[in-house]
């Protein structure tokens, strides 16, 4: 996949699945950084000029260790908020690939849970909630009721 930004975006996310888990991340409580103890996406901020794809897959790499092939990604959105654009993906990996996670450090640790779990949680970004609700949206019922 490949996209044509021509506008700037400070960072992109991944929307993983893990068979018909998602993949989250418990934000730690650095002071100053946002949304602190909250469940998180992998992904992170923009390094020089990679695209948001590039970005999105190697923030996922980095941080639970998981080489998400291009070809793997099903979906994007690009979101603008008050402080800049970033761009979302999402992508399903075979449920073996928990034997692979590694994580990498950032963050409290992550989990892998049911979407509607993620959903429903009081300590999940709610802006990411939104998006991971948008994607189901257009997924079969099977995994949206996960």
């Amino acid at each position: 996949m490949t996209l044509d930004i021509s506008e700037p975006f400070h960072g992109a996310k991944l929307i993983l699945f893990i068979g018909d888990r998602l993949l989250v991340l418990e934000r730690d409580h650095t002071p100053g950084i946002p949304w602190p103890g909250h469940l998180d996406l992998p992904g992170g901020g923009r390094e020089g000029a990679e695209g948001a794809l590039d970005c999105a897959l190697r923030e996922t790499r980095e941080e639970v260790g998981l080489e998400v092939g291009p070809d793997r990604i099903c979906w994007n959105r690009r979101r603008v908020s008050p402080t800049g654009t970033s761009w979302f993906f999402a992508a399903h990996l075979d449920a073996q690939a928990e034997q692979e996670i590694k994580f990498g450090g950032e963050g409290a640790g992550w989990a892998l849970m049911a979407p509607h779990d993620f959903l429903a949680r009081h300590d999940a970004i709610p802006h990411f909630q939104g998006l991971v609700a948008d994607y189901l949206a257009g997924v079969p019922s099977t995994l949206s009721m996960a």
